[in-house]
């Protein structure tokens, strides 16, 4: 039903050779795009694997025994990027918030259990582990100086005795400090402790082992240079028995010839937190956006976004510009975040755009204005050259 002219034989191709990077991602012909910690611009591909199947649903009956073959493809190519998850801990579902409210809402909560969680994590984070309390759990809230800066120390000190789970995000949605997932995930295998995470500011751009991982939600329209409304939900196996669906429908709860039965038996897997049909078309360009990613190799990815990243900091610094956060090494993620002691950032923000150069503008909890700037494999050493170019144009007049 879909079929796309092959991947560059080198992956390198896609940033190097301009003609195969303007035909792959269109929004190089008009854009410096460099929000991809915010909403990608998709892929040829991606976009071409939606609309593809959405057109062959206004000819012809549906194939469902393709379908059913995309979407075990599209559970193996999730778990490929998972070092140390199981397709079949795979469920194929968007939002993150989704995903982080059935933890939240299906896991058996005693009046006393704490939940901590960061108070400055994007609200996604956040909300479904306050709104607990209504339960009787008592959320933790860490308050780290610096937004997402948070250690296995910091985690250590706020378990205790009652502590059931820890949800935090794999990277600060406006720092981009990656946290060390594997030695905050052995701490709290060992104390029992279950441990959650937000992956959608890291999930295709750099590598993420899930071994000490017990819940992971990843929208697909960031890194992994998806489309809108559809995601990743890991549960590992050992919890599919404890971790209730909060939402039960024909998909995850057996019913032969779609006849209800008189007891409930869930569906096997992961797929048992799916409980109606899939988000098919969104599915197909995710899967095709995991498919790119996995041909360019994510420690690539991330390696390729680093230079980019240290090469923009270099262009801008000499304005006055002071990053929040590391620019590159273990404890970045991919975004660029950008304070300036004088200049009207949301000035600044609206010419960028004005000149075809897409950044993110993005506030602290105090209100203060931030440039962030998120670039992906497809971005070229010129593009960080002309966001300076461009900068050094208007930072007077603003």
């Amino acid at each position: 039903m879909i079929s796309f002219p092959p991947l560059p034989a080198d992956p390198a191709a896609f940033w190097s050779d301009e003609s195969t990077r303007r035909h792959e991602f269109p929004v190089c012909e008009r854009q410096v795009f460099l929000a991809h910690a915010a909403v990608c611009a998709l892929p040829r591909r991606v976009a071409q694997a939606e609309a593809d199947f959405v057109h062959a649903a206004s000819e012809q009956e549906p194939d469902y025994a393709w379908i059913l073959d995309q979407t075990r493809r599209t559970r193996e190519a999730v778990a490929r990027l998972l070092p140390g998850a199981h397709a079949d801990e795979i469920a194929l579902l968007g939002p993150t918030s989704l995903a982080l409210s059935l933890v939240a809402l299906g896991l058996p909560w005693e009046a006393g259990d704490e939940v901590v969680y960061h108070a400055d994590c994007y609200p996604a984070n956040v909300y479904p582990w306050m709104e607990l309390a209504h339960r009787g759990v008592r959320p933790v809230a860490l308050r780290p100086a610096r937004p997402g800066e948070i250690t296995p120390e910091a985690v250590e000190r706020a378990l205790s005795p009652r502590t059931k789970l820890v949800a935090l995000a794999s990277a600060n949605f406006l720092t981009g400090h990656r946290i060390d997932l594997d030695a905050i995930g052995q701490m709290l295998r060992a104390r029992g402790v279950l441990l959650c995470i937000d992956a959608i500011q890291t999930l295709g751009a750099f590598p993420l082992p899930v071994e000490h991982v017990d819940f992971l939600a990843a929208d697909a329209h960031k890194w992994m240079l998806g489309p809108l409304a559809v995601g990743v939900f890991m549960v590992k196996r050992a919890h599919w028995e404890r971790l209730r669906p909060a939402l039960l429908g024909a998909a995850n709860v057996r019913c032969p010839d779609f006849i209800a039965q008189d007891e409930i038996v869930l569906a096997d897997g992961a797929a048992r937190y799916e409980p109606g049909v899939l988000n098919i078309a969104p599915m197909l360009g995710m899967k095709a956006g995991l498919e790119m990613i996995a041909h360019v190799g994510v420690e690539r990815i991330g390696e390729r976004i680093h230079a980019l990243k240290r090469r923009l900091f270099e262009r801008l610094s000499p304005f006055g510009f002071t990053p929040l956060g590391e620019v590159d090494g273990p404890r970045a993620a991919g975004m660029l975040t950008l304070a300036h002691p004088t200049a009207d950032l949301p000035a600044l923000f609206k010419a960028l755009k004005a000149a075809q150069v897409i950044p993110s503008l993005r506030r602290d909890r105090a209100g203060k204005p931030h440039l962030r700037f998120s670039p992906h494999f497809s971005n070229t050493a010129a593009e960080m050259d002309r966001v300076a170019e461009v900068v050094a144009a208007h930072l007077p007049a603003v």
